[in-house]
């Protein structure tokens, strides 16, 4: 099963829609309620809802989630109301429309068990009225929407957010070692769409750092990423040096990717990252470790980056 332990836990919904035909006179019976095998929805509902729930059972790389609310609605069918859900021409046709809807709080989307739940409904209400109609017809099961996780990438920014990365260490900028953290947020920023403006190594010393940092405020690079001096070491300063320039805190940032780094390693906690705005530039102190950087970027990516129009005015 394909690893989504670095995903965040957030809200996930999913909607579905399917069809299935049948003929006027099965639509009487159900409406007359003289189906031999009895209540046809209820037990379509109940049906899908079990389904959605060992969907993780009929689907080997579906990963379990917890299913915070669902509901499926039965609809009969009606060509003016429905045909935009379906690419083919339901003009003549009679039938069921069979529609869910799902949520769920955690890594992965809960679209699969929407897709089952409405699809085992389908499936139920076939084997309900195969007794009574020869010519049944399951048909135009499909995904409407999903929302959380990456299906909600794109309203974080409307377009690329300008970054720049400072690598704050004494070894790295005397040559004494390799970096490696702030090349690891270079690949991460490019992945969610950032244009790297510029990527600097200075050693852990204040002046230094405020100088580079302020210089790329008033160029008006939108998101400024530090890597190394945040821990308690004696020779780390960039959170001192970060914190003496910054206009406004911005502590929910930071509290994230504690939290998010504390469910995976108890050392997060030893974290000093700051973060916080100047003019309309946001700056967010990283861990110089590999591990601790990528952890705090799965933890604020690409949410971090609504912070510019927020800055600009433009509220949530």
């Amino acid at each position: 099963m394909r690893d989504i332990s670095s995903k965040q836990i957030t809200l996930r919904s999913a909607t579905a829609v399917g069809a299935i035909f049948c003929s006027e006179a099965t639509i009487a019976l159900i409406k007359d309620e003289q189906l031999p095998k009895g209540n046809l929805f209820d037990v379509a509902k109940a049906a899908g809802f079990i389904g959605a729930k060992l969907t993780p059972q009929l689907l080997p790389h579906c990963h379990p989630v917890a299913i915070d609310g669902m509901d499926l609605k039965f609809e009969f069918l009606n060509p003016e109301l429905h045909q935009h859900w379906f690419n083919q021409s339901l003009s003549g046709k009679s039938g069921i429309i069979i529609y869910g809807e799902a949520k769920s709080i955690g890594r992965t989307g809960i679209e699969m068990e929407t897709l089952t739940a409405v699809s085992v409904a389908a499936l139920e209400i076939y084997d309900m009225l195969k007794p009574v109609d020869k010519a049944l017809e399951i048909s135009g099961i499909k995904l409407l929407d999903k929302k959380g996780g990456k299906s909600d990438k794109k309203k974080f920014f409307a377009t690329s957010p300008t970054c720049a990365i400072l690598v704050c260490s004494d070894s790295t900028a005397a040559g004494k070692r390799e970096d490696k953290s702030g090349l690891l947020i270079k690949e991460m920023l490019s992945k969610v769409n950032a244009n790297i403006t510029d990527y600097q190594i200075v050693a852990d010393d204040k002046a230094e750092i405020q100088e580079t940092i302020l210089a790329w405020v008033k160029q008006d690079i939108q998101f400024i990423f530090t890597t190394g001096g945040t821990g308690l070491g004696p020779r780390d300063n960039t959170v001192e040096a970060v914190k003496e320039i910054l206009e406004r805190d911005a502590d929910g940032i930071t509290e994230a990717m504690r939290s998010f780094g504390q469910q995976r390693t108890p050392l997060a906690m030893m974290s000093r990252g700051v973060a916080g705005s100047i003019s309309h530039s946001l700056i967010i102190t990283l861990p110089g470790s590999t591990d601790g950087a990528r952890e705090s970027l799965e933890a604020i990516l690409p949410a971090v980056f609504h912070a510019r129009k927020m800055m600009k005015g433009g509220g949530h």
